[in-house]
């Protein structure tokens, strides 16, 4: 009896890379850094810094093995964006449309405008 995948459902994420984010769930709780990758289809960002240990056989390709370090991804759901100003607290993301027209992101908690 095979057992049937259900489909992953793409959260709509306002987050970009090189935003600095901060980690507020999990077992990096804390860790603050740029976002480097993200993976919309399966809903993760990949932060700098973020390592995993993995251990590696060794291949008839003359390919050692051993443990090595590997970047790992975080769910969008434990991470929220910094704010631009001097006090680095959490925000959300929100929209405002600027004078040209354009749709911009803005920090609700400062009414800052990010890059």
């Amino acid at each position: 009896m095979a057992s049937k995948k259900k489909p992953v459902i793409s959260l709509d994420t306002k987050l970009k890379r090189g935003d600095q984010i901060k980690i507020i769930a999990g077992k990096h709780k804390g860790h603050t850094g740029p976002i480097i990758q993200v993976l919309r289809e399966k809903n993760r960002v990949i932060i700098e810094g973020i390592i995993a240990k993995k251990n590696k056989k060794p291949t008839q390709n003359d390919q050692e093995g051993g443990i090595v370090e590997v970047k790992t991804s975080v769910h969008i759901s434990n991470v929220m964006i910094l704010d631009g100003k001097k006090d680095k607290k959490v925000t959300k993301i929100g929209y405002k449309i600027d004078k040209d027209g354009k749709k911009v992101r803005i920090a609700r908690r400062s009414e800052t405008e990010l890059r």
